[in-house]
């Protein structure tokens, strides 16, 4: 096959079908790398915000690879921007990779309960994971490069690095800043987490609106409080000198009050949640000193923007009703904004009619091997078919809208949160899920233990047929875009209709800087280890009497 353009009149849906063999079979040619690259990937375990190494991967790969690479993309030291073209015109087409942990799920790729090697167990780990996310969309991505050298099809890739998706950072800065402008298509891919969502693509309801603020209180002046108190005494601050109450009353007194009134922000129905995160400070050691600062995290998924915007409401009066009464200052930092997600039918169905091609995830002798080694550790009789069983079964984007709006009220138009949302927003966008390994319920047995899915997720032979079908189903669904025009001319029809009935603006400013620099969870080096590059992650496990 030759590597000129492809100006032959053949027609589109043999040359779709031969590109897509040709991807594939260098996805299958790959395994062996695609496996190695997560498994390093996944040991990283970096957090949000903090994903150095991993960003670094990534661009050193790309660019090996033939793309353009900008580092820190978006002001986002750890984000990336790559774009490949082959061709004149064509479409522009885009995907993405997520790298970030979680800080307290370190656990190792075995058949038991136990941090990696050389960590606490405190430090972070892939839990859904965007490991296998990243190098999933990777393959595809890959395999659509590969598949439009051989057979001369012209278009631009688009891959983009997306930090912090924890905490939902890093989309709305990109589309802020115009990295999805001039974009045709977007496939957005997740391992499955939740049924009835498992080896399909959304349909109508898609994630809702992901509110997350940080609250900094800063006490100034503390020895201001009472002025005149204590006059005789030489030292203003002196230890028997009247102090503000400082920061840290200020923040017990937002998260208590936030807490107790947290049944009076909203109905409870609509399945919106509220979480909060209290940062560290260097203060332990202040002696008698009152708290300077103290910062919490507040985060909140809704369905509608109405219903997140209430929850903001409370949460300020709670916060400025808390810095007066303990002499502080008030200051709010937005982490992410973001609206709740539009659906493509047209991409949705095309995206599922791929994943069909190339059929659920495949777990083999070695994968039940492992899920068996894990049971027979819990004290349970190893099943013969170890596997949820709808891991490996399709299931239609309709039939699985059907069975997912069972649990929700009929006005419900969203439900959970994740910021792929922002993306749908700026071009044609589907959202689909592959599974992830999990484990066959015993009967009448206990639910399986959290570490069990995140250890699953690095051992190879259960995390990697995910990554195979992922990838494959991606480039299964970007060549059928790029050689099917009236596809692609579809879906964003569909876009620009649901954009004009109902239009909605960007909720943070374009000028919103990212929140790189606040005190999120990070790893240390260990000085006892001669910059080997082992890590330390605080609290260390110590032994307990």
């Amino acid at each position: 096959m030759s590597n000129a353009l492809n100006t032959d009149p053949i027609l589109p849906d043999h040359l779709a079908a031969a590109a897509k063999a040709t991807a594939r079979a260098w996805i299958d040619d790959n395994k062996e790398r695609l496996s190695e690259w997560h498994q390093h990937i996944w040991d990283l375990a970096e957090p949000a915000w903090r994903e150095f190494r991993s960003a670094e991967w990534y661009v050193r790969r790309l660019r090996d690879e033939g793309f353009e690479v900008e580092a820190g993309s978006g002001g986002m030291p750890t984000a990336f921007s790559a774009a490949w073209t082959q061709g004149v015109g064509g479409p522009v087409l885009l995907t993405y990779a997520e790298y970030d942990a979680v800080p307290g799920n370190c656990q190792a790729a075995g058949y038991e309960e136990g941090p990696r090697e050389g960590l606490s167990r405190y430090a972070p780990g892939h839990t859904d994971p965007h490991s296998a996310l990243g190098i999933s969309t990777l393959a595809g991505l890959l395999g659509t490069m590969h598949a439009m050298k051989v057979h001369g099809i012209s278009g631009t890739l688009k891959y983009t690095g997306e930090p912090a998706e924890k905490v939902q950072g890093s989309k709305v800065v990109h589309g802020l800043r115009g990295y999805y402008d001039g974009v045709d298509a977007i496939v957005s891919f997740h391992p499955f987490y939740m049924l009835p969502l498992c080896n399909t693509a959304r349909w109508d309801t898609q994630c809702g609106s992901y509110y997350s603020r940080i609250y900094t209180f800063v006490c100034d002046e503390p020895e201001t409080w009472q002025l005149g108190a204590n006059p005789d005494s030489p030292i203003p601050a002196s230890h028997s000198a009247a102090r503000a109450p400082g920061a840290n009353v200020a923040l017990m007194s937002m998260y208590t009050s936030s807490r107790v009134m947290q049944d009076a922000m909203l109905p409870s129905f609509g399945g919106w949640s509220l979480s909060d995160a209290i940062f560290t400070h260097g203060q332990a050691t202040a002696d008698n000193l009152p708290a300077r600062i103290a910062q919490i995290q507040y985060s909140w998924r809704c369905p509608t923007i109405d219903m997140a915007e209430h929850v903001l409401a409370v949460l300020d009066r709670n916060a400025g009703h808390a810095a007066a009464l303990a002499h502080c200052r008030l200051e709010t930092t937005w982490v992410a904004r973001n609206r709740p997600g539009r659906t493509n039918h047209v991409l949705a169905q095309k995206l599922y009619d791929n994943l069909a091609e190339v059929g659920a995830p495949h777990y083999g002798e070695e994968a039940i091997a492992a899920a068996q080694a894990i049971q027979a550790g819990l004290g349970l009789e190893p099943m013969e078919s170890p596997f949820l069983e709808e891991c490996g079964q399709l299931i239609s984007p309709q039939d699985a809208e059907a069975k997912l709006r069972e649990h929700l009220a009929p006005w419900q138009r969203n439900w959970t949160s994740d910021d792929y949302v922002e993306m749908t927003h700026y071009a044609p966008t589907v959202r689909f899920y592959v599974s992830r390994p999990a484990l066959r319920a015993a009967p009448d047995g206990p639910a399986y233990p959290g570490w069990v899915m995140n250890a699953l997720g690095g051992i190879p032979a259960t995390i990697d047929p995910t990554i195979e079908t992922a990838g494959k189903t991606i480039s299964g669904t970007f060549l059928d875009l790029l050689t099917r025009p009236e596809v692609l001319d579809a879906a964003k029809e569909e876009f620009r209709r649901r954009t004009g009935e109902d239009p909605m603006p960007p909720l943070l400013e374009p000028d919103f800087l990212p929140p790189t620099d606040f005190a999120w969870p990070d790893y240390s080096p260990d000085p006892s280890a001669g910059g080997s590059g082992s890590r330390l992650w605080y609290p260390q496990e110590t032994d307990r009497a």
